[in-house]
């Protein structure tokens, strides 16, 4: 009897259900129940990540439809027949990996299988002939690893066409209690397409390999716990989505962390957030590589206070043996703004034989060339291209044409604007500002140092990261010779000759800069005069507290005083209606019991 009386007192607990203590916040075409207290973590701000996800998604959708329908054509012509064929014939194993990559999205048609690459042949297969039709593409399957209150996940179910199951997973049972109400919350749609389980993440894709076509990482700070685990889940051709919060890390404020974390050292440029997006795709290529699988980057954006990444996952033991050719070490002076980066690895082509080699070194002196100072060396990190320019088109001309359905249009619109002008193969970049900061000198204007490099036979763009940013395919040489001849036409007050700036100017330059203004040297967006750099939308538009923790004062800085302030009020009168029903009956009021813990600080007034 007391087990039964137990449990429906459980059941009771659970059943009472009191409207004043939500608020629903709607998003999107979601709308979500959010507690009073911080009970279920819910961050305003994340609008634009979920923005961002929704139309990499409908892009991803839409890619592997192609995709699938390549794979049947190309099957058409060669005339591949899987059901006249015995099951022992090679030609049956090249067709029952086409067959893997109509339901996972794309197959390369030279790939072989070996003894070392398993691979799910029957299994596939078996599915394909119990399914609707061999040649029917499945619903994707998609995977939030991290879900809370389920936010993301309605907004995926609701909002992106032609998705099929979503797996929610947390591992607190208030967030999976608040993310099935919310799918209830959101009707019928929501209900056949979202399911919620109280599990590991880590556990759970581990025990799931291969299984979802697109997995959603959003964890609250590092994502590097989960990497080992992700890269496993993710169907060949499939797409995984990081995102990584942990910016003081990856920017170089504990550089020890960072490489126990995510095994590369940051360094403190201005190209530190750039910087930070390519050592988590270095890192999720570590992961990857373990498994014999490699990535495709197709956007890596950084906004507000985090970085985000979404990379391709294939499964491929000769292409592996690339990585080394996309990553690089990175020198960066302490004197002056000069940096270069160091290959890993480099290959030698003889004939059609392709030699795989470590990279020469050491690509700088000990010292400086430009300023004679001392290098720091950081990485290694992703030196090749983070975005696919055809995906980031497709991207932003989905947006556009949708745009009603995208409560942050404005702000991802205008990103995806700035990424699509960026030069896809010049990794970081460089500060104008900082250049002159180093010469102390006048700055010209960012028309006039991009016409001198345009005029100069090199190639320059801005960057996503910072306004101010500058990437270019320019030597640090030519850079430093422009703005030598910049300072000639613009005189400077003597500087000590012992600092960096003094040195540089000493040298004559070599090459004579033309400062006419080139065609070039305003983007697209720029000449449209189209918005690429929005303010936030409103005051403490950033990072949120963890679920569970108590809101102090101290928390003024992310919340906002009439936050903080209206949550004191509304504790003040839980415990005035608390003291009502214990006087109703009979017990002491706790304000009037003897205290025995330290007294809460006070709140804003």
């Amino acid at each position: 009897m007391d087990g039964a009386d137990e449990r429906n007192g459980d059941e009771e607990k659970h059943q009472k259900f009191d409207p004043n203590d939500f608020t629903v916040i709607k998003e999107g075409e979601a709308e979500i129940l959010m507690h009073a207290k911080n009970e279920v973590f819910y961050n305003k701000t994340q609008v634009n990540n979920r923005d961002m996800s929704i139309a990499v998604l409908r892009t991803f959708i839409s890619k592997r439809k192609q995709e699938h329908e390549a794979i049947l054509s190309r099957k058409t012509r060669t005339g591949l027949k899987v059901e006249e064929e015995p099951a022992v014939d090679p030609e049956a194993v090249v067709d029952s990996v086409m067959q893997i990559g109509k339901t996972n999205g794309e197959c390369d048609a030279s790939h072989k299988i070996s003894q070392d690459e398993p691979c799910s042949i029957s299994e596939d297969l078996t599915s394909n002939q119990e399914g609707k039709g061999r040649g029917e593409l499945k619903p994707p399957r998609v995977l939030e690893a991290l879900s809370a209150s389920g936010l993301r996940a309605l907004r995926y179910a609701r909002e992106v066409d032609g998705i099929g199951q979503v797996v929610a997973l947390d591992n607190d049972k208030a967030s999976v209690e608040a993310c099935r109400r919310n799918i209830k919350y959101n009707g019928s749609v929501a209900c056949s397409k979202v399911e919620s389980h109280l599990a590991d993440a880590r556990v759970y894709m581990l025990t799931h390999p291969k299984e979802f076509d697109m997995v959603d990482l959003d964890p609250y700070g590092s994502p590097s716990v989960f990497m080992d685990s992700a890269v496993q889940s993710v169907v060949d051709g499939g797409i995984l989505m990081c995102t990584a919060t942990d910016m003081a890390v990856l920017c170089g404020g504990n550089g020890e962390v960072c490489y126990s974390k995510y095994g590369s050292y940051p360094l403190r440029g201005k190209y530190c957030h750039e910087m930070a997006l390519r050592i988590l795709i270095a890192c999720i290529e570590s992961h990857a590589n373990r498994y014999k699988r490699y990535i495709v980057p197709v956007l890596s954006v950084q906004m507000d206070f985090y970085v985000r990444v979404f990379v391709r996952i294939y499964t491929s033991a000769g292409a592996i043996k690339n990585t080394p050719l996309k990553l690089s070490y990175v020198y960066q002076c302490t004197g002056c703004d000069s940096f270069h980066l160091q290959p890993i690895g480099r290959t030698i082509t003889k004939n059609t034989s392709v030699r795989r080699l470590p990279g020469f070194g050491p690509a700088v002196a000990q010292e400086c060339s430009d300023c004679g100072k001392k290098y720091n060396m950081g990485g290694p990190i992703w030196s090749a291209p983070i975005h696919d320019q055809e995906w980031v088109a497709s991207i932003l001309e989905d947006v556009k044409s949708s745009k009603d359905r995208y409560p942050a249009f404005n702000r991802i619109s205008a990103i995806l604007t700035t990424i699509s002008e960026e030069l896809p193969d010049v990794p970081l970049f460089m500060s104008l500002h900082n250049l002159c900061a180093t010469l102390k000198c006048t700055s010209p204007s960012a028309v006039i140092f991009r016409s001198a490099v345009i005029n100069a036979g090199y190639r320059i763009s801005g960057s996503h990261v910072n306004p101010l940013g500058l990437k270019t395919d320019a030597p640090m040489d030519v850079i430093w010779d422009i703005m030598r001849c910049w300072v000639k036409n613009h005189p400077v007050k003597t500087q000590p000759p012992d600092q960096a700036g003094s040195v540089i100017l000493a040298k004559e330059p070599v090459l004579q800069a033309n400062f006419a203004r080139a065609v070039a040297s305003l983007s697209k967006a720029q000449a449209k005069k189209v918005a690429r750099f929005l303010p936030n939308p409103e005051r403490h538009w950033g990072p949120k507290l963890r679920a569970g923790r108590q809101i102090t004062s101290k928390h003024v800085s992310l919340l906002g005083a009439d936050v903080i302030n209206g949550i004191h009020c509304n504790n003040n009168n839980e415990e005035e209606e608390e003291e009502e029903e214990e006087e109703e009956e009979g017990n002491e009021p706790a304000s009037k019991r003897k205290k025995t813990e330290d007294p809460t600080p006070n709140l804003l007034s």
